[in-house]
Formats: structure tokens, sequence, C-alpha cells
């Protein structure tokens, strides 16, 4: 019976490690924000908690996603069917993406400055869920 109790203690850590990572793998993400580009909301240095999680977003969730092999964190500005003002032109957000923008209009490199300011939803890895902590 000993034996049985020294095995299961010392499997039960290796089970909750892998449990972990397999969540961190599908279910969440950690992620660092390098710059000031979503001040206040997100101090540079901050680590931010997020989702995994596949739907509609809605204007003015945070969320992370791909753009030109980059993750990004910016704020939905514009979903599908929107208009919005982009270089002095208006143009309509096409269905199924994203216009981005970061809360810090000064420091940010988001859609306004991409040749391509769209982000197909198909790139949206996570929603921010929470920032952890900051420098």
């Amino acid at each position: 019976m000993r034996k049985k109790k020294l095995c299961l203690s010392r499997l039960l850590p290796v089970i909750a490690a892998l449990l972990v990572l397999v969540m961190f793998r599908t279910v969440f993400i950690l992620g660092y924000v390098p710059t000031n580009s979503m001040k206040p909301t997100l101090e540079a240095g901050s680590l931010i908690l997020g989702v995994r999680i596949k739907g509609s977003f809605e204007v003015g969730d945070v969320v992370i996603f791909c753009h030109g092999g980059n993750l990004f964190v910016k704020r939905i500005a514009a979903v599908g069917g929107n208009v919005v003002m982009h270089n002095g032109i208006n143009m309509s957000v096409p269905e199924g993406s994203y216009y981005m923008l970061g809360d810090n209009a000064d420091d940010s490199y988001d859609s306004r400055y991409w040749d391509e300011p769209f982000v197909p939803v198909t790139t949206v890895v996570a929603k921010v869920w929470l920032p952890i902590g900051g420098r």
C-alpha cells in the first residue's frame, strides 16, 4: 500500500504540469506588452493573460492577433460593415475583418499605418482577459 501512495505522490506534480501545459497551448496565452501603444490600458512591460476563444468580437474588445508575422495587442475599433476614415478616405471594413487601433494614438503602430489595414478574424489568437502586471 505504501508503494502506491509514494508512486501517486510523484505522479501528481507531473500530471499537474502536463495539465497546465495543455491549458496554455489550447485555452490560454500569456503575453508581454513591449510598447506603450495600449497605454493607459496596458503599460509597457505588462504581462497579459488572453483566452483563446473563437467567435464574434465586438468594438472595444482588446485582442491578440497576428499581423505581418508578429503578434500584436490592440483594441477593435471597427468590425465588418463599419465605415472608417483611413488616410483621408472613407473605407468599409470587409465582413470577417477588423480595424485595429492602439489606445495611445501617438505611439501605436496599428491599422492606420498598414498597407492592408484590415485584420481577418482568422488571425485573432485570443481576447485579452487580464493584465497581470507592469514594470
